[in-house]
């Protein structure tokens, strides 16, 4: 199925928004999807900043709590315009509208993050420009909605749900952006549209499938992962700047780029230890836990990028945190990384050959062993350094597990797998 830009090259002719081939061949990201995620990246970085200073300054619950009100709207934004963008992306000069403008949305509540963490420790939630910039965002998409209700006739039932939800919780949102609540009372009312916001596409799905393209959401993840691994680069920037001072490398200076650049090499090595594109496409009921485990997913890469700057930032005496603790902000999001790619494992090879339960239980178990050991050893007082060396080797044991073995098993699942789909389809 072609769209009307290569029908015509170098012209967007405004076109009704049809769905999009699921069988499409070399479906992959566009060079406006690649545009689009950039400024993801920037609202990521202005929370992460903001995470690490509160974090480095002991405000854990600000920090939290900031870090995931932030993430829900960056997060939540991200994933419905990449599914609906996936079923009905037809490249017109409408489409690339409504894509700027949820850009300009981003930009907005990038500008709402700082603010809103200085608030949380005020009597009023200064919540404002990130709700605006979330809600610029919503009723962007909801454009899109519309013309997809349009042109997709036998789909209207389940878009109508997805505009439903879109302008039931956007109404609420602006509300809650403009009444005197506390932040107890935001956060309460927040939680109830956030599962507002989730059970729309839920109960549109289960209605009636939109047309995603499933290798091309599984590139769109993969690709958003990488960017926000960039998290992790800046961190250690960030520790090392402070670890050389002057200008005069030393071994904690050598073990802070070792311990950085080797976590996040081993973050990205473990997410790409396998592809679930193929068993997406066969096994389309498996879309929502696999798109919904990664939003925390997100947020762990994230953190473990605010986690090396708090390590900076002790490194240069502007923490109050004691060793044991700035080390935990760099191993515990990456233990929940860890543990959210295992479970993504999971649920996609469910139902495959079996057989190796006991070996991948045994490798995330090490896995585990090594991250809680880096804090132990700073409660020991061992340095920084070498401790960060130590969360750096956690992930390494997944890979070296895969490289070794599990390869085989992850190959065997997939085989078994496709089988099963080719003779339920054939």
């Amino acid at each position: 199925m072609t769209t009307p830009a290569e029908d015509s090259p170098g012209r967007h002719r405004l076109s009704p928004l049809a769905p999009r081939d699921t069988e499409e061949r070399h479906r992959v990201a566009s060079p406006l999807e690649l545009l689009f995620d950039l400024t993801f990246a920037v609202a990521f970085g202005l929370s992460g900043e903001q995470f690490a200073h509160y974090l480095a300054e002991g405000h854990l619950t600000t920090a939290l709590i900031g870090f995931g009100f932030a993430g829900f709207g960056i997060v939540w934004a991200w994933i419905n315009y990449s599914w609906f963008a996936s079923a009905y992306d037809n490249d017109d000069w409408g489409l690339r509208l409504m894509s700027m403008a949820i850009m300009v949305g981003v930009v907005v509540l990038a500008l709402g993050i700082p603010p809103m963490y200085h608030s949380l420790e005020s009597p009023h939630f200064d919540n404002r420009t990130i709700i605006l910039g979330y809600v610029v965002m919503r009723l962007a998409l909801l454009v899109g909605w519309a013309r997809a209700w349009r042109a997709d006739v036998p789909r209207r039932g389940a878009i109508g749900l997805y505009l439903g939800s879109i302008i039931a919780a956007q109404a609420a949102w602006v509300a809650v952006a403009l009444l005197p609540l506390t932040v107890t009372q935001t956060l309460g009312i927040a939680v109830v549209l956030v599962l507002v916001e989730v059970l729309g596409p839920f109960l549109a799905e289960r209605r009636a499938g939109t047309p995603w393209h499933a290798h091309h959401i599984a590139e769109r993840y993969s690709l958003l992962v990488i960017i926000t691994l960039g998290e992790g680069v800046i961190g250690t920037v960030a520790a090392l700047t402070a670890t050389i001072g002057e200008g005069h490398w030393t071994l904690a200076g050598v073990l802070v780029v070792v311990a950085g650049i080797g976590l996040t090499f081993g973050l990205w090595w473990v997410y790409f230890t396998t592809t679930v594109a193929e068993v997406l496409h066969h096994y389309r009921g498996r879309s929502f836990l696999f798109g919904y485990l990664h939003m925390p997913l997100f947020w762990a890469v994230a953190a473990t990028g605010s986690g090396l700057h708090v390590a900076g930032l002790w490194i240069a005496g502007e923490s109050d945190l004691a060793l044991p603790g700035v080390v935990a902000t760099v191993a515990v999001p990456v233990l929940a990384y860890i543990c959210l790619v295992y479970a993504i494992y999971s649920v996609m090879h469910r139902g495959g050959a079996g057989g190796h339960v006991a070996f991948h239980v045994s490798v995330f178990a090490l896995t585990v062993a090594i991250i809680a050991a880096s804090v132990g050893l700073a409660y020991g007082g061992v340095p920084l350094g070498w401790c960060l060396v130590v969360v750096m080797l956690g992930p390494l044991v997944t890979v070296v597990a895969y490289e070794a073995r599990g390869y085989r098993h992850i190959r065997a699942d997939r085989t078994v797998l496709l089988e099963r789909a080719a003779r339920r389809e054939g």
